[in-house]
């Protein structure tokens, strides 16, 4: 499907003005990201596998520090994995997104209630709550780059407070 709408893009690219052509393609980097963000919403651990492999390049460069090892697409594998793990009702909203060029900013809120183990810590069953920043960088339809930030101090607050929270109460 990722390859018919790139071809339908393409196609009526040339009948275009050059404004147009690119105002097209920015929507389509952006329909990409949506694309990704539903499949993550969708908690279908194959459709997410299927959509990371379809809007990725396979070597994407990732210049966001992350707790893996993996690279290129198969670091978000690896991501999408352990997050849906750790929170498995996982919600990304998509609260603003801007296409200039060839680059797509997102701004996300994420929520979850964590139940698996994540960056060491046990599940406390507490709902978090926290944003995130993208910027994505796209070559032949796909991403091929990536920055993000992530925050992760308030994520690790709101375990650790749910944590203290249950060391008191067992005192």
């Amino acid at each position: 499907m990722a390859g018919r709408l790139e071809l339908q893009t393409t196609q009526s690219i040339g009948a275009m003005s050059k404004e147009e052509a690119v105002s097209a393609n920015q929507e389509h980097h952006k329909a990409v990201f949506r694309r990704l963000v539903d499949a993550s919403n969708s908690h279908d651990t194959d459709l997410i596998s299927k959509t990371i492999d379809e809007v990725f390049q396979p070597d994407v460069v990732v210049s966001t520090p992350l707790p893996i090892h993996a690279t290129g697409a198969r670091a978000y594998q690896e991501v999408f994995a352990t997050l849906h793990r750790a929170y498995p009702d996982l919600h990304i909203t998509v609260e603003d997104m801007v296409a200039e060029g060839d680059k797509v900013v997102v701004r996300n809120t994420v929520t979850g209630t964590h139940r698996g183990e994540y960056l060491g810590r046990p599940p406390t069953g507490i709902r978090v709550t926290y944003g995130e920043v993208f910027i994505l960088r796209f070559a032949d339809g796909r991403i091929a780059e990536t920055w993000g930030i992530v925050d992760v101090l308030t994520q690790m607050r709101q375990l650790d407070a749910a944590v203290s929270d249950q060391k008191n109460v067992d005192v």
